[in-house]
């Protein structure tokens, strides 16, 4: 009866997990979608923890070199940067939070439409390598078909 018991708890666990979300590396994480400039700029700012299994997706209308950087960010992040064909260009890994007014600028090694933040050691973790793919979950194709749309 225990192990149905926590059988029961880890699969309420998964259960609960809904909404946006991207596969990388054979493993799925769950995402805010930073899509508006102010979203974007506002980022993972002024949050103490961040699940394993969460990230951050930022949407560009085009690809371009991005660079990120973090400003009153308080955990350490891994930023993957994407190419328009979800392809990894470059990965950002390990950089730390940022409270001083002059925080280091983490750029793209090449043009990025897609950024991807998730907790440092991930991209070890996950063994990345440029060109590996990202897959999106039928939600946030559904927004980016919906904004080519209204363009």
């Amino acid at each position: 009866m225990a192990l149905i018991a926590l059988a029961m708890t880890a699969l309420g666990g998964c259960a609960g997990a809904t909404g946006p979300w991207v596969e990388l590396g054979g493993q799925r994480f769950f995402v805010e979608i930073a899509d508006s400039d102010e979203e974007r700029a506002r980022g993972l700012m002024f949050r103490d923890t961040m699940a394993r299994d969460r990230g951050m997706l930022f949407l560009f209308e085009r690809q371009e070199p991005q660079a990120f950087w973090m400003r009153n960010t308080r955990i350490p992040l891994d930023i993957f940067y994407f190419d328009a064909q979800r392809r990894l260009v470059s990965v950002a890994a390990g950089v730390p939070p940022c409270t001083t007014p002059r925080c280091p600028s983490y750029p793209s090694a090449g043009p990025a439409q897609y950024v991807l933040e998730l907790n440092a050691g991930l991209s070890r973790e996950l063994k990345t390598v440029a060109g590996d793919a990202i897959t999106f979950s039928p939600d946030i194709d559904a927004q980016l078909a919906g904004s080519l749309d209204s363009r």
